[in-house]
């Protein structure tokens, strides 16, 4: 795709001013308090699965970015008898990285100087984002999701590094499963990432990576997709379009206003899709009430 054929897409998909000039929410909106409902309905066995990563400290060509954990306190061993002691630690991450569960914020992508709606670059100072921060969400993300597993539709363990997810991918899923996309829904997109990391090892995964095309941005416009989510970062590497290195991240936060999921874990959420035969439920995330964030380190719940 060259640069031309990537802005008539944009445009295309583009919702600025859809929900007003100040919105900061994106397709936050389509997620109505009855969606929430809805989803909240879904919910009969009760099991819970985590969608995260586990917080990975330890460097390697998947962790350019390794998270830091360590102990500040370790009052047990001063502590006399009957004296009450405690343990306390420190983490802190770069967690906009290949190896860390997280969420985007709208201001995470600036494109021709502009965040989403038309709102300029330059909001986002050596303080945090004075705009499209991750505070739109601190009362957290509640909905319904849809899982499709690309993998599991085209009879493949993963996908391998470079190919591609296509609209008609999604369709595809959809149809086999019995279900569709709907406004408001929480997107998950599985494309094996996790799994050939667990068997294969890591490898230079800013290189290469499966993902998304950009021709998938029409789908989730015209299904009001609310937020898309994914085991790897929702764009393939290489990049399908010259010039533009995440054109998902540029299509989704910046055009669209819908938030981004990345490097999630869904490898648990599809054992219990199988065994139940359901591939949507109830879910849950609470991001960090970082003031001026980019986004939050994540840990999402599958509740079915």
């Amino acid at each position: 795709m060259d640069r031309a054929d990537f802005g008539a897409l944009f445009e295309a998909v583009c919702s600025w001013g859809r929900w007003g000039p100040g919105d900061e929410r994106g397709a936050l909106n389509y997620i109505t308090p009855e969606r929430v409902a809805e989803a909240a309905a879904l919910v009969s066995s009760g099991e819970t699965v985590s969608l995260s990563l586990p917080l990975n400290t330890r460097p390697g060509p998947e962790n350019p970015a390794p998270a830091e954990h360590r102990m500040t306190m370790l009052g047990g061993a001063a502590a006399g008898p009957g004296e009450m002691a405690f343990a306390k630690d420190y983490i802190g991450v770069d967690y906009h990285n290949e190896s860390h569960s997280h969420i985007d914020a709208l201001c995470h992508v600036e494109l021709d100087g502009t965040l989403y709606n038309g709102r300029p670059a330059s909001s986002v100072t050596p303080e945090g984002a004075t705009t499209d921060a991750i505070a739109v969400l601190e009362n957290g993300l509640i909905g319904r999701a849809v899982l499709l597993d690309i993998p599991r539709l085209r009879g493949v363990r993963w996908l391998e590094p470079g190919e591609h997810v296509f609209p008609e991918d999604l369709e595809r899923c959809e149809r086999s499963l019995g279900l569709a996309v709907t406004e408001g829904d929480i997107l998950l997109v599985r494309v094996g990432h996790a799994r050939r990391v667990a068997e294969h090892g890591p490898w230079e995964m800013a290189d290469a990576k499966a993902g998304l095309h950009p021709t998938c941005a029409r789908f989730l416009a015209e299904r009001g997709v609310a937020v898309l989510g994914s085991d790897g970062n929702n764009d393939t590497a290489p990049s399908a379009v010259e010039g533009i290195g995440f054109p998902i991240h540029a299509l989704t936060l910046n055009s669209m206003g819908v938030h981004l999921l990345d490097y999630l874990n869904l490898e648990d959420a599809v054992a219990c899709c199988e065994r139940s035969g359901r591939w949507q439920f109830l879910f849950t995330a609470a991001p960090l009430r970082i003031v001026g964030g980019t986004g939050s380190p994540l840990n999402p719940t599958a509740v079915f």
